[in-house]
């Protein structure tokens, strides 16, 4: 059986701007458009049944139809963790605002970890990890994130640069950058206009661009080498990085485990410089 949101994420980037849309909300909701009619979607998306005929035959489907049969039988392949999870959160008080923050953040992890493939983890690590210079652009509620990578590649790899966009004045920055240099850029809606600035300007100098954002319609995408979909919902009103930490946490764990021939001469002369100065308390 052939995987259809696997297909949307591969050729998302050949896709128009109302396609993307399209593909963005079947992403992210893919139990219920498994039983949306063609003009269900089209009228919950804003666009047009024509639009999503063009989507599916661009996956090479002959139709709606197939597309759906397929994702129904995905759906039903999966069925058991998912009735698992809501069995687990079916009677959680709902006045109890601590245990329905807790479970919207591990719902936000779970339909992060079912967007993102092994595949397009191994080949955001390789980028890493060939890279010369990283440069890590956020603002707002994306800069924790950007922050907690930048601090992590830089223990283990010593070549990450955090680049505020809304603050930095990154222009003298582009005049050196070259297709040996990797951007991520992490945004949430409302998406910051700087971000996107910066990420298009180095886009044109060659630089591969890893995206760590909400969903396929984030003004980034036609930008990005590699999308990394995470959910940012929350219960009021801001953007939640909860489930992008995880993923950065990922990457962090994943160079320093499996590349120690990169990082562990580094962590050991770091670990040697900290012990010289007394850097950390002792309790004795």
């Amino acid at each position: 059986m052939n995987d259809p949101i696997l297909r949307l994420t591969e050729k998302i980037s050949n896709l128009t701007a109302s396609q993307r849309k399209v593909a963005d909300y079947i992403i992210k909701n893919p139990m219920e458009v498994a039983f949306l009619t063609v003009d269900q979607l089209a009228g919950l998306v804003g666009t047009s049944t024509t639009t999503i005929m063009r989507l599916t035959f661009n996956l090479n489907y002959s139709g709606y139809s197939e597309f759906q049969k397929e994702l129904q039988e995905l759906l039903r392949n999966q069925a058991a963790p998912h009735t698992r999870l809501e069995a687990n959160l079916k009677d959680v008080p709902e006045s109890d605002l601590w245990i329905r923050c807790v479970d919207r953040q591990i719902s936000n992890i779970n339909k992060t970890k079912e967007m993102i493939s092994n595949d397009t983890l191994e080949k955001v690590l390789e980028l890493i990890t060939s890279s010369n210079r990283i440069y890590c652009t956020s603002a707002k509620s994306g800069l924790p994130v950007g922050q907690y990578l930048t601090f992590g590649l830089n223990r283990l790899l010593g070549n990450c640069e955090l680049i505020i966009a809304d603050q930095s004045d990154w222009v003298d920055l582009l005049l050196n950058l070259n297709s040996n240099d990797l951007v991520i850029a992490t945004s949430f809606p409302r998406y910051a206009r700087r971000i996107v600035d910066f990420v298009s300007q180095a886009k044109e100098s060659g630089v591969k661009v890893i995206t760590i954002t909400d969903g396929y319609s984030s003004p980034l995408i036609k930008y990005s080498d590699i999308v990394l979909p995470c959910n940012s919902g929350s219960l009021a009103f801001h953007n939640s990085p909860i489930a992008s930490m995880v993923v950065v946490d990922y990457l962090i764990s994943s160079i320093a485990i499996n590349y120690p021939d990169k990082t562990k001469v580094r962590l050991d002369k770091m670990n040697d410089v900290l012990t010289k100065i007394n850097y950390h308390y002792n309790n004795n």
